[in-house]
């Protein structure tokens, strides 16, 4: 079981990287699980992520319940607007993925904008 949790939050750790970048994948779920699949697997793995960059900025508020500032709150609503709008243009002739990228895109807004608190900078 060690080494599939090791693999698993090897994976967990290279998606919620590439949500750090790319909204439409969701950084912090994915870091929680690997930080998870870590405890169970690696001591070594786990300390160093969560001591990683990208964990402190994007996990540990959310952990620790904290909120995101104004500021991040826009930032990341304008890259998940300017990148679901390019799906969307791009799948035009594609109803059903429209749909998809328009009830995405009303999650992340949902989540960003009322469920995570807004905390003074």
């Amino acid at each position: 079981m060690k080494y599939i949790y090791l693999m698993v939050g090897c994976i967990s750790f290279a998606l919620g990287t590439a949500g750090a970048f790319l909204p439409i994948l969701p950084t912090v779920p994915f870091y929680l699980l690997a930080m998870f699949c870590f405890s169970k697997s690696s001591e070594r793995l786990r300390q160093k992520l969560e001591n990683s960059a990208l964990y402190q900025k994007y996990v540990k508020a959310a952990v620790k319940g904290k909120g995101m500032s104004r500021r991040t709150k826009i930032k990341a609503m304008a890259t998940v607007t300017l990148l679901m709008s390019i799906g969307f243009v791009m799948m035009h002739q594609v109803l059903l993925a429209q749909i998809v990228l328009v009830l995405i895109y009303v999650a992340h807004a949902y989540f960003i904008l009322w469920r995570v608190r807004t905390i003074q900078e």
